[in-house]
């Protein structure tokens, strides 16, 4: 009996070792070549305001998609579908399959995922992957079912955007979380996400690039000693109650970036000269940034996605 829970124990490392080498070379070998005439047609921007429709876990949140809404001004509608830690394939699975789904979407603004996409109501939809990362990937199959959502968002809607929101990794995960950023953009978010979605879709799954927005703010605030009061990488995360680091989930100020950035993206706007006073989902003023950061990341924010050709601008 040991003998053959040991075969079992090794046939079943094996198998995982081969699954993990198959799907390492199919990831370098999907260089997106085959959606890239996608992406040669020129993207068309909104007119007026979006309905968007918010596909996550809590680095998408409640307070962004309000700030978001209070950026883009009256007209602007959302909603949306979170889980503790979700991966897309537990929301595809439905709520029985998201850890924390009930404590979530205790707002008004939940709307169960595939209802909401089959409606069709929704221009935009904006989707992203759990963190690890790389363990949504090995474990979770985000090939599939990015692909998945995607297929269902140009289905219900084939008028609408589909979005990828490229968020970031704890800040005490290795290799170093600034060196890591650009390079996690390429090896993981791209070939594992982006490229599987806009095929499945077939049309662009455009990149909202908020990890590479907040590596490029930290890497000017700590080559400078500070834009203002942001003196470094830790000053956008939140703090725990024992007041030691958060370091995955942002503060108000990092909130504050990923909503700019999700404006300039799915607007094709600068946001420059927009607002920096602004509420959390509850109604309490969030935590502004002076005048001067609060300019100096909306600048920072149209530079990188303007300069991303995968945003469609």
């Amino acid at each position: 009996m040991r003998y053959l829970l040991a075969l079992l124990a090794i046939a079943a490392v094996a198998a995982l070792l081969y699954w993990r080498h198959a799907h390492r070379a199919g990831a370098a070998q999907d260089a997106g070549a085959d959606v890239q005439a996608l992406y040669q047609a020129e993207r068309v921007l909104p007119g007026g305001p979006l309905r968007v429709y918010h596909l996550g876990h809590s680095l998408v949140g409640r307070d962004m998609p309000a700030m978001l809404a209070q950026l883009a001004g009256q007209g602007h509608d959302h909603a949306l579908q979170l889980g503790w830690g979700a991966a897309l394939r537990e929301h595809f699975q439905g709520p029985q399959a998201v850890n924390g789904f009930a404590q979530e979407n205790a707002t008004p603004r939940h709307r169960e995922a595939h209802e909401a996409l089959a409606s069709g109501d929704y221009d935009a939809f904006v989707m992203t992957e759990m963190v690890r990362l790389q363990d949504a990937i090995r474990y979770k199959e985000s090939r599939l079912h990015a692909g998945k959502w995607a297929a269902e968002a140009a289905a219900g809607n084939p008028d609408g955007q589909i979005f990828l929101y490229e968020s970031w990794h704890a800040l005490d995960d290795q290799p170093d979380w600034l060196a890591r950023l650009p390079d996690d953009l390429e090896r993981l978010w791209k070939p594992d996400l982006l490229w599987p979605a806009a095929r499945a879709a077939g049309k662009p799954v455009w990149l909202i690039p908020a990890g590479q927005v907040m590596a490029r703010l930290v890497v000017e605030a700590e080559a400078k000693g500070g834009i203002a009061e942001l003196k470094s990488r830790e000053d956008l995360f939140a703090r725990n109650p024992d007041g030691s680091l958060d370091t995955i989930h942002p503060n108000d100020l990092g909130v504050y970036l990923v909503a700019l950035t999700h404006y300039a993206v799915l607007y094709g706007q600068s946001p420059v000269g927009l607002p920096h006073a602004l509420l959390r989902a509850d109604g309490t003023p969030a935590e502004a940034p002076s005048p001067e950061l609060a300019r100096r990341m909306q600048e920072l924010v149209w530079e990188v996605v303007s300069a991303e050709p995968l945003t469609g601008l």
